[in-house]
């Protein structure tokens, strides 16, 4: 889908055919590195957004600039005045900072330099320099990936409004649902349109495998029932005419061979080496300060056996620093947790993996750590442990040792070994940051059931298209 993206930017060329888009049209693309406007600041990164208004405006202040300023360099900016105002340039400033408001920015970092915006915020500039300047057609590759969920919403709510043509990529069910007037579907080897959200796509593909499958079932049957007939009365006179008029029958008939589905639905589930019992984690009057800031205020709470529980909250530090203090990397300054006696926890940080060990190495490194932490497994490490075979498929699947595979590989391979754990109480902070679409469905199925589109709009932060309520019973909110 990405490759399909650049081909559409004009990033990469087809090896057959052509991308044909009216010259009056200006496109606009959501830009993936999130380093390559260092030395730019942020207005300057979402003014680039508009090449020919970018453009204009350096030139227009390079003339003003000389101090040998000649009659033809004053004509020269008169014209460079006209389109600049023709192009909007005066409320460019204005739109710039509507939209970094918007994505929750505060607008007074306009003139910041990109490098010193932390990464959440460069996702953020990177988004507005997409959307800025009315262009007549938006691709976006992912475009809710470190997005909080207030983000989310008003992307939303930007897009409909919007009247141009949006291309997106995307694995957000939901932000699917909400945005998209058709879905292109890529499989099969060929690509075909549905008019209607993600929903009408799922049903209709859906509807058309299963009309496809009875319409085979029931020729195959008609095929027997024509081969039997001849079997039987072949030889026989009275019935030869009819014989051969069921013999031309099943000449004629043809069997449509299912195609092959480049889609792949792993299957997930959660084993537990232990059951537990009915009491999982108590919490009592938990307070921690990070750097000066009070993240977590006299948070308590109870867990319970087949509790699912999401927590919510403004600032992700508050999450990630209650989810370390139970796993005992931090100490709370105030407050205790107990868990249950017969429970056991795994615990899978969000962290960057783009940079981390091969897949084969991250698994077995994961198996290696586990079995000299636990003393029940201490000793059977070899019953637990990662399968050479299995190790050699990962390895397949991310290429060779000098081929480092991308985040989503790592992210998938760390969530393999840690469901390997069998633990009873499993901590999934961000979970779905890289998985493709076809994974979160599994997960949910593996919970207990698959999530809907009628499910409850709350988010997890930064997950994006997750609705806990959907897998949860009850939200954790009191967190600062």
């Amino acid at each position: 889908k990405s490759t399909f993206l650049r081909i559409l930017s004009g990033e990469l060329e087809p090896t057959k055919g052509q991308v044909v888009i009216d010259e009056k049209s200006r496109m606009s693309v959501l830009k993936q590195d999130h380093y390559a406007y260092e030395e730019y600041t942020v207005f300057e990164t979402i003014l680039q957004g508009n090449p020919r208004l970018y453009q204009v405006l350096k030139e227009k202040d390079a003339l003003y600039e000389k101090p040998d300023f000649s009659e033809e360099d004053g004509n020269r900016a008169a014209e460079l005045e006209a389109e600049f105002a023709e192009l909007n340039g005066w409320e460019a400033e204005t739109e710039a900072g509507k939209l970094l408001q918007g994505l929750g920015l505060d607008n007074m970092l306009l003139y910041s330099l990109m490098s010193a915006l932390k990464e959440s915020e460069k996702v953020k500039v990177l988004l507005a320099r997409a959307l800025f300047g009315q262009p007549d057609i938006i691709l976006l590759d992912e475009p809710t990936n470190g997005l909080d969920p207030k983000s989310i919403t008003w992307l939303e709510n930007f897009l409909l409004d919007y009247e141009g043509t949006v291309i997106v990529v995307s694995h957000d069910r939901y932000f699917l649902n909400n945005v998209c007037t058709h879905i292109v579907d890529i499989d099969y080897t060929k690509i075909k349109l549905y008019v209607g959200n993600y929903d009408f796509w799922y049903d209709s593909s859906q509807l058309m495998q299963r009309l496809l499958r009875d319409q085979n079932r029931k020729m195959e049957e008609k095929k027997k029932d024509l081969e039997e007939f001849i079997r039987r009365f072949s030889a026989n006179k009275s019935k030869s005419r009819q014989a051969t008029s069921r013999k031309k029958l099943l000449d004629k008939l043809t069997i449509e061979e299912m195609p092959a589905s480049s889609r792949r639905y792993p299957f997930v589930s959660f084993t537990m080496d232990r059951e537990p019992g009915k009491e999982i984690l108590t919490v009592e009057g938990l307070s921690k300060t990070v750097e000066g800031v009070k993240v977590l205020d006299n948070v308590s709470f109870r867990v319970n056996k087949g509790d699912k529980i999401a927590f919510v909250a403004d600032n992700e530090i508050a999450i990630t620093t209650l989810f370390k203090i139970l796993m005992e990397e931090l100490t709370p300054d105030a407050g205790s947790f107990k868990w249950g006696v017969s429970t056991s926890q795994s615990y899978f940080p969000y962290r960057d993996l783009s940079a981390g060990l091969s897949g084969e190495d991250a698994l077995l490194r994961r198996r290696r750590v586990q079995a000299r932490k636990s003393p029940l497994r201490r000793g059977e490490g070899a019953l637990h442990a990662v399968p050479h075979d299995d190790v050699r498929e990962q390895r397949a699947a991310v290429g060779p040792a000098h081929q480092p595979p991308g985040p989503g590989v790592h992210h998938r391979g760390e969530q393999r070994a840690y469901r390997l754990q069998g633990r009873g109480a499993v901590h999934l902070p961000r979970p779905r940051i890289h998985p493709d679409r076809g994974q979160p469905d599994h997960r949910a199925a593996a919970r207990g059931r698959r999530l809907r589109p009628d499910d409850h709009l709350r988010r997890v932060p930064g997950d994006a298209g997750l609705k806990p309520r959907a897998i949860a019973e009850r939200l954790i909110e009191k967190l600062t």
